[in-house]
Order: structure tokens, then C-alpha cells, then sequence
């Protein structure tokens, strides 16, 4: 049995050939097609014998069983088949529209090819793009958002594998503002905001759900703990009243938050809104309004804007809003002084 990384793609390769009723695929055709596919994706090459080996596996009645029959051409060569047209060891039970979209998201994920300790995702992508017969953006004419240096993406593939395979794990986690901790989570669910990845599971420790940034992981390691399964949270609603991923307890109330917008930032936060909840006010005074519970996230993308935003109500989240830009201004002013007593 081929048990080499390269095995399903060969299989998939071969397997188009065969189901292929319009040409006539002798062996050297078969080699020459499944090296044309290793050599772009990895660099190496089959041999004849490889070749012959995995049709002999996918014709083995405890695998595939798959119906290949060689017929004769001139001379003594051949060419191979599948006896039964619609028979594809693959049987691809996928719409146009489905495909559509699973190549738009093999195109999202290629951008994370060559990062550290994603080896796991080329071979998934790599897999991916055989079956469909689709190239991802290997010219790199298409440009993500992405911050390759952020500290914690070797963990990435761990953490999601822990999540899928629903694995507590052991994290021994430093705080921005506080020592190093060692707690242990049972993830429940992966979540990427601001070019960051975060962590949401129940932590023993305090029986909560807590969330952890994965560039804060120092280290990580299996946990013996029993896994307790999630029965409480929808984390496809869990961030439906947030902007970001900090959810605040049942003490913090959503509000109804309005925003004045300058003529030339509005039309921008039209075509790219703040939050799902957001709906126009009074369009000719450019103000718009969002239904959300106010969180750290909130406060930065607001303060992004700089003057080109002005939060009108609720008086609560105005004041403090003002508060913070009057201790901006207070370091500025600072400098001022500073500048005018050594001038």
C-alpha cells in the first residue's frame, strides 16, 4: 500500500484520467500528468513503477475497487479506463455554486502557505486544488491582509486541531499586565479579529468562558483533563451585540449608539460598516447609528477616525469617549510645553 504524503494526489490525478472518456491515457501519459502536478506542488517525480503500484491499489476490491480496464492500442501499447463512465473513486456530490465558492476559499487560504508549522495546510490546500482542478494565487497577484511576524501562529494548527478533535489543552499564558499563568481549556471555538487569532473555551481553572490571544501563548501541551463539551454558547451568535471579541458579562446592557460622520468619512462607513446593526439616522447630517454593548474595540475603531467622527449619544459613551481624547490631548499638550520652555 503507498503510504507516501503524495498518495492522494496521485490517486485524485489518476482518477480524472480514468474517468476521462475523451482521451486515450497510456502509462507514460499517466506519469507524465501525475508529475506535472508533483513537480509544481512539491518538486519530485514518480516513477513507472510508482504508477503501476496505484492503479494496482485502486483497483484492490479493499480499497477502491475501482473498475480500471487497459484496452489495446497499435502496437503494444494501451491506454487505461474506467469500465462504468459515471464511476469516480472521488464522486464529487458538489453543486457549480458550491465549487464556485470552495475555490474562492482554497484562494483564501493559499495565503497562508509558507508560514511556520502549516505544513498540514499545504497538504490540505494542495489536496484541494488536485480534486477541483484549480491553481491558487502562486503568481501572488492577489494580496491579503496578513501579519506573518504576530507572535503565537506556531500554534495556530495545534489549536485548531484541539478544537476540532474537541482536546483539552494545557496553556501556559502571560497577560500583558501580569505574570505567567498555566490554565487549562477546553476549546470550543477559533476566532480571528484585527489580524489576530483568539482562543474561546472553558477555563477550569475559573469555570468560565474565557478568551485567549494566541501571541500571548507562551507554550502548549495536551491536558489530561476529560473534555467537557460545549452545551451553553452559540458562537455563531456569541458576537452579535460586539464590535471585536472582547464580550462584556450580562451586567454590560447594549445601547443604541449614534455617530455624526464628516461628509468625506461617511460615505467610507457606508460601504464598509461598523457593525451589522448599523443603520442612517439622518443622511443629510451624515450620522449613522449601531446597536452594540460598548467594548475596548469599539472605543479604538471610534478613536481611529479621529476628528472625523463625533459619538452623539448615549451621553454615557460620549463623555466616554471625550474623556479619552482629552488624555491624548493631555500628552500632546505636554510636548507643547516641553518644546516652549527649551525654545
Amino acid at each position: 500500500m503507498p503510504t507516501n504524503k503524495n498518495a492522494l494526489i496521485r490517486y485524485q490525478i489518476l482518477d480524472r484520467c480514468f474517468s476521462d472518456f475523451r482521451h486515450k491515457h497510456t502509462i507514460d501519459d499517466l506519469i507524465d500528468r501525475v508529475n506535472d502536478t508533483l513537480l509544481d506542488l512539491y518538486g519530485t517525480k514518480v516513477s513507472l513503477r510508482q504508477i503501476r503500484e496505484d492503479i494496482k491499489y485502486m483497483r484492490d476490491r479493499m480499497t477502491y475497487n475501482a473498475p480500471i480496464t487497459a484496452y489495446p492500442l497499435e502496437g503494444r501499447k494501451c491506454y487505461y479506463r474506467y469500465e462504468d463512465p459515471d464511476f469516480s473513486i472521488f464522486k464529487n456530490e458538489l453543486t457549480v455554486e458550491e465549487v464556485d465558492k470552495l475555490r474562492s476559499t482554497i484562494e483564501m487560504l493559499g495565503r497562508y502557505r509558507g508560514l511556520p508549522n502549516h505544513a498540514w495546510l499545504e497538504e490540505v490546500i494542495s489536496s484541494l486544488e488536485c480534486r477541483l482542478g484549480i491553481r491558487t494565487n502562486r503568481e501572488n497577484l492577489i494580496a491579503f491582509e496578513q501579519n506573518e511576524r504576530l507572535k503565537g501562529l506556531e500554534f495556530l494548527a495545534e489549536v485548531i486541531d484541539a478544537t476540532l478533535m474537541h482536546r483539552p489543552l494545557t496553556l501556559y499564558y502571560k497577560p500583558y499586565d501580569g505574570e505567567e499563568q498555566i490554565r487549562t481549556l477546553h476549546p470550543y471555538y477559533v476566532k480571528q479579529y484585527n489580524n489576530r487569532w483568539f482562543l474561546f473555551g472553558l477555563e477550569e481553572e475559573s469555570g468560565r468562558i474565557a478568551n485567549k490571544a494566541l501571541d500571548r501563548i507562551q507554550r502548549i501541551c495536551a491536558s489530561e483533563s476529560t473534555f467537557l463539551p460545549n452545551q451553553d454558547i452559540d458562537f455563531e451568535h456569541f458576537f452579535d451585540d460586539i464590535v471585536g471579541v472582547s464580550v462584556p458579562g450580562a451586567e454590560v446592557s447594549k445601547e443604541h449608539i449614534v455617530l455624526r460622520f464628516t461628509p468625506n468619512r461617511y460615505p467610507y462607513v457606508l460601504s464598509k460598516p461598523i457593525h451589522p446593526s448599523q443603520s442612517i439616522v439622518d443622511e443629510a447630517d451624515h450620522a449613522l447609528s449601531i446597536d452594540v454593548k460598548p467594548t475596548r474595540e469599539l472605543d479604538q475603531q471610534l478613536l481611529s477616525f479621529g476628528p472625523d467622527v463625533e459619538v452623539v449619544a448615549p451621553t454615557g459613551y460620549r463623555q466616554h469617549i471625550r474623556a479619552k481624547i482629552e488624555e491624548a490631548l493631555k500628552k500632546y499638550a505636554t510636548m507643547q510645553d516641553d518644546c516652549t520652555n527649551n525654545c
